[in-house]
């Protein structure tokens, strides 16, 4: 193959993994919301673990298992930032609305007039 042709797979590749890492935080975000309704925690070191052990049982190269670990990684850092971010703006948006109180209302002092 040429120069040429390997760029245009792996920029195909590229594409295919900016697909897949859209519908990895799609489904995170779904986790998230999921999480939040059962007062769950959004990291979770023991369910980390395992994606690592699962990344690095699937791994059959070039890249070593510490690689494949060091992206997964950043891939969960970069998920976990987004489903913290959700459920920050959901618990917001939640805040706002009607009959969940914003704050601005006057405080009761027990005075009716």
């Amino acid at each position: 193959m040429t120069l040429e042709e390997l760029r245009k797979q792996i920029d195909d590749v590229d594409r295919q993994l900016v697909d897949l890492l859209s519908q990895r935080a799609r489904t995170v975000l779904a986790i998230g919301r999921l999480k939040a309704v059962a007062s769950l925690p959004v990291y979770e070191p023991v369910r980390e673990k395992a994606v690592y052990a699962q990344v690095r049982e699937a791994n059959q190269g070039p890249l070593p298992d510490i690689e494949i670990t060091r992206i997964f990684e950043r891939i969960i850092d970069v998920m976990r930032s987004i489903e913290m971010h959700d459920a920050i703006t959901e618990k917001n948006a939640r805040a706002v609305e009607p009959g969940h109180g914003t704050g601005a209302e006057a405080p009761e002092t027990g005075n009716e007039k």
